[in-house]
């Protein structure tokens, strides 16, 4: 998959591990639309529910995500339920792309994927997923072969006084000392407040974590709104959060390829 491909179609029937729950009231914006950090909740609760449920949790009980994307096909707005399906796309010996289909009983359709790494606790370093997760993982897929290749490669703009700080709170950090991924969206609403537009029609957002944040660390966010993408012609919203001199993490988000 590329930053301009669908993502991988459904596995047969039956197959992935499945779970619902309610949209709550905190999970969407003023409009009743579900909000992509909401969505990037979701997505750790059914990863982690999936653990719980099986061997994982024993086997491979540690991951982290190194990219999202989310395709809003149709958006998902409160009150509703949800219903998520999660299986693996691709996959080699240390990492995972793994899929979450999210539909709603009032006719949402939100299409995700995440490159998750297996990480050994002791190091903090990729290590090779259990033959037990390799023979569940592969059931859904015929890839296994699957490389890292960074979808967002546009160079970094320089500093302006359009630069955002984005303070740090005690409860964005998680479990490795490190901002949750989930976190990082909220910046990325607050920035899409003055382009509605991006997210009245089909559309695809990608995130990419290049580094960890620590606790204490401080944050500024570069944005940059192309009316026009040069490339496609499309509204294209680009963030790149910034800790020192040095990017942690970008986004892109604009409409849904193809």
């Amino acid at each position: 998959m590329s930053l301009d491909q669908p993502l991988a179609p459904l596995p047969q029937e039956g197959m992935g591990f499945a779970a619902a729950w309610p949209v709550r009231a905190g999970d969407v914006d003023p409009y009743n639309r579900l909000r992509f950090d909401a969505v990037a909740r979701y997505l750790q609760d059914i990863a982690e529910e999936e653990l719980q449920s099986g061997f994982f949790e024993r086997t491979d009980p540690n991951w982290i995500v190194r990219r999202t994307v989310i395709d809003v096909v149709r958006p998902i707005v409160w009150p509703d339920r949800v219903e998520l399906r999660r299986w693996c796309s691709a996959m080699s010996t240390r990492w995972t792309n793994m899929r979450v289909r999210v539909t709603s009983a009032g006719g949402g359709l939100i299409e995700t994927e995440g490159f998750w790494i297996n990480i050994n606790e002791s190091t903090n370093m990729p290590t090779r997923i259990s033959d037990e997760g390799l023979a569940l993982l592969a059931r859904t897929t015929a890839e296994h072969r699957l490389r890292w290749r960074p979808f967002l490669t546009d160079p970094t703009p320089p500093d302006s006084d359009t630069d955002l700080p984005f303070p740090v709170r005690a409860t964005d950090i998680d479990q490795y000392n490190h901002v949750n991924n989930a976190a990082y969206w909220q910046a990325v609403e607050h920035f899409l407040v003055d382009f509605p537009k991006l997210v009245a029609g089909p559309h695809r957002a990608v995130i990419e974590y290049v580094a960890p944040v620590l606790a204490r660390q401080h944050i500024s966010v570069r944005s940059r709104f192309e009316p026009g993408d040069r490339t496609t012609g499309h509204p294209v919203l680009r963030l790149w959060f910034i800790v020192g001199d040095a990017v942690t993490t970008t986004v892109r988000i604009g409409p849904l390829p193809g």
